[in-house]
Order: C-alpha cells, then sequence, then structure tokens
C-alpha cells in the first residue's frame, strides 16, 4: 500500500489572482515559482491542486507542463506524474560549462555594444552581490550573481545567444547551486566579480574574458565540492 503523498511546496507559493487565468499566466507563474529556488528538484506538481489553485480544468495547466518540460524545468513519469526536474552532478558541471562558454561569446560583443546605462545595470547589480557576501546570504547571492552576469552579457545584442543562455541559467536554479557552497568560496567567486567589472567598464574584452574563464573555472571547483546528500541531485542512471 502506497506511503501519504508528499505534499508539494509548489502549492504555497503559486500566486493566482484571476480565477479561470490563462495559459500563458498559468505557465508564467508556474516558471516563476521555480526559477525562485523556493522548490526543490524534486518536488512534485499536483496536476489537480494546481489546477484548483488556477480556477481552471486540468488541460491549460497540463499544456504549461508540456512546455516547461520543454525547457528542462519539469519531468513527467508515466504513474508517478509530474515533479521539478532533477541533475545529477554531472549533468550540474556540464551545464556550467555550456553557460561559461555562451557567456564567453557573449562578453566579447557585449563590451563593444555597452552603454552608460548598461555600466549602471552592472555596478548596481555587482552592489547587490558585495550586500549579500557581507550578510552571508547565500540565497540572495545566487539571485544577484544572476543579475549581475546578466548585466554584462545583454549588451550584446544577439538575441539567440542570450536566450540559450538564460535557458541553460534556468535549468539549474531550482537547484540554488550558488546557495549551497560555503561562504568563504563565494567571497572569492565574488573577487572575479569585481575584475569582470572593472574590465567592462573599462571595455577592455581581451581582460573580461579572461577574468571570465577564471571565474567559470573556480566555479567548477566549487560545484565539485557540493554535497551529494543533499536529496537535491539525481542519482545517475535513475532520472
Amino acid at each position: 500500500m502506497p506511503g501519504p503523498r508528499r505534499r508539494s511546496a509548489l502549492i504555497a507559493r503559486l500566486v493566482s489572482d484571476h480565477p479561470g487565468s490563462s495559459q500563458g499566466a498559468i505557465l508564467a507563474e508556474l516558471r516563476r515559482c521555480l526559477l525562485d529556488g523556493g522548490v526543490p528538484p524534486g518536488s512534485p506538481i499536483p496536476l489537480d491542486e494546481v489546477a484548483a489553485a488556477f480556477g481552471v480544468s486540468v488541460i491549460p495547466v497540463r499544456e504549461a507542463l508540456k512546455t516547461l518540460i520543454g525547457e528542462g524545468l519539469v519531468e513527467h513519469r508515466p504513474n508517478a506524474g509530474y515533479r521539478v526536474a532533477m541533475l545529477t552532478a554531472l549533468e550540474l558541471r556540464e551545464m556550467y560549462l555550456v553557460r561559461g562558454v555562451l557567456e564567453t561569446a557573449a562578453l566579447n560583443a557585449a563590451v563593444t555594444s555597452a552603454t552608460p546605462e548598461d555600466d549602471e545595470n552592472a555596478l548596481a547589480a555587482h552592489r547587490a552581490l558585495e550586500e549579500a557576501v557581507t550578510d552571508g546570504d547565500g540565497r540572495a547571492y545566487h539571485r544577484e550573481s544572476r543579475r549581475f552576469h546578466l548585466a554584462l552579457v545583454r549588451p550584446c545584442g544577439m538575441r539567440r545567444l542570450l536566450g540559450m543562455f538564460e535557458s541553460a541559467w534556468n535549468i539549474t536554479e531550482p537547484l540554488q547551486p550558488m546557495a549551497h557552497v560555503p561562504a568563504t568560496d563565494r567571497a572569492r567567486l565574488h573577487l572575479d566579480h569585481g575584475v569582470m567589472l572593472t574590465a567592462f567598464l573599462n571595455r577592455d574584452a581581451d581582460a573580461l574574458v579572461t577574468a571570465a574563464r577564471t571565474h567559470h573555472g573556480l566555479l567548477q571547483s566549487s560545484l565539485e565540492a557540493l554535497p551529494l546528500d543533499t536529496g537535491l541531485f539525481a542519482e545517475p542512471g535513475n532520472i
């Protein structure tokens, strides 16, 4: 006899002020919940309860979940339903490798296209990161790190490349890896952010790319040291 169903962390985080929400609104809200890191990998996504939360039938919810499966954020298993997608430790490192390659390509173009407004965005993101490091807030560090890296690459203007970069980043978001690395590692990684910011403001593409590669090397080392017994990682061959 099966045990009690594990309660999903997703339901408590859903916000729906409009019963009968459109499929697009349902998709956007589900995606927001998964990307903000409050719904861990492996969390169940009960179709009926999500539909009830939005005041709709299961049909638009199922269609929204199909889209999220395509984005790598949700998994579906026959007879087991939907859940937040899980990565193996190796897959997590692979996604960071992909992000590094895409970011390096974007940074080269971003430096030549950046404006004073882009500089202000990068400076603001860096200040927020600095505050997260000072406060020892791993969740804030994870969130503001994304904001900082996007501030550096967005001026490149390459829509498809940026789309791939954000998609690769999104896949790792439910795990919140930077919230799980030691505070000392976050502080070391933040030193790289300062070097990257200086190179960006100076429009020094070579220095920026070099700093980014150094940063991604340190990121990979930090990821390799993450504990595997948190319950957040999928077992190899069991996803």
